[in-house]
Order: C-alpha cells, then structure tokens, then sequence
C-alpha cells in the first residue's frame, strides 16, 4: 500500500486514537455496570445494570471495535511503521483483533442473554477486566513502541540499506555524464 500523505494519516491517527479511547472507555463503563450487577443484593438494580449494559452492546461494542480495527489496519499499512515490520504493531494488530471478535462474538450475546435473564453473572465482570487490561496494554506498547523489528521488519532493513549505496553511486555517476 502506498504512504498516506500528511493530512489523511493525521486525520485517520485522530480517529483511531479517539475510538479506541471510547473503546477503552466503554469497557471501563460496562465492567462499572457488571460490578454493580453482580455485586447489588437489588434484582430491579441487577436488571437495569444489564439492560444499559446491553444498549451499550447493541449500540456501540460492534462500530467501535471495527472502527478501531479498520483504522489501525489502514495506518499500519499506509504508514513507514508497516503491519509486520515492529513487533509492538504486529501483537496491537492480534489483540485488537481478537479482542474485537470476543466482543462481537461473545460479549454481546452474554449480555443478551445476562439482560433477558437478570441473574448476576460473573463473566461480565470477568470480560471487562480482561478488555480493559488488553487496552491499556495495547496503549501503552503505542507509547513505548517496545521490542524493535520482527524479521521482515530487519529484512527490510537490510535489503534497503544494501540498495541505498548503489542508488547513490548512480545518482553521482549520472551527474558527472
């Protein structure tokens, strides 16, 4: 894929980050409701828990994780840090991806089922602690952009950097033609 020129990678880094904030933010939300849920000895308060929990799931879980995904594919692969060449993207790239189909694919029919039923669940308690730790390991290997090149990553590398001196030897034979 070719490099995405200034404005666009600027303006897809801005939506990225603030999806995957409200990716973040919403799983702090639902584990705040799966607490509640799961910890009151109220079922009317058990029962409105998982029933905003499930307006959450219906509305937000699917769009915000595939926007997430999208987002950081497309910068990853319109971008100089490329999708396998450091490791930091490449684990950003599986754990966004499996954290996205748990939710879509296991989250949201728990919570369906946790909102029809109103009996307190443990496992959305469970699944919000291991998202949100997910995410917040996910940001901060952005910030910290940790481990270095994968092995294409130092292929790259090295296949460019044995290129570069005989692209500058023709550049300074053809100018003195």
């Amino acid at each position: 894929m070719k490099h995405l020129q200034r404005p666009v990678r600027r303006a897809l880094l801005v939506v990225h980050v603030a999806v995957s904030v409200a990716w973040l933010g919403l799983s702090l939300g639902l584990l705040t409701l799966g607490l509640t849920a799961y910890t009151t000895q109220d079922p009317s308060l058990t029962q409105a828990a998982y029933r905003a929990m499930k307006v959450f799931a219906d509305w937000l879980l699917a769009p915000v994780a595939l926007v997430t995904f999208g987002s950081g594919l497309v910068l990853s692969l319109g971008t100089p840090w490329g999708l396998a060449r450091h490791r930091w993207v490449w684990i950003k790239f599986w754990l966004t991806l499996a954290t996205a189909a748990a939710t879509i694919f296991a989250l949201r029919p728990e919570i369906a089922h946790a909102a029809a039923a109103g009996v307190p669940d443990s496992s959305l308690v469970g699944a919000p602690v291991v998202s949100t730790t997910a995410y917040l390991f996910m940001t901060a290997i952005s910030v910290l952009k940790p481990w270095g090149l994968t092995r294409r990553g130092r292929h790259l590398r090295e296949s460019t950097a044995r290129q570069a001196p005989r692209a500058g030897r023709a550049a300074r034979q053809g100018q003195f033609s």
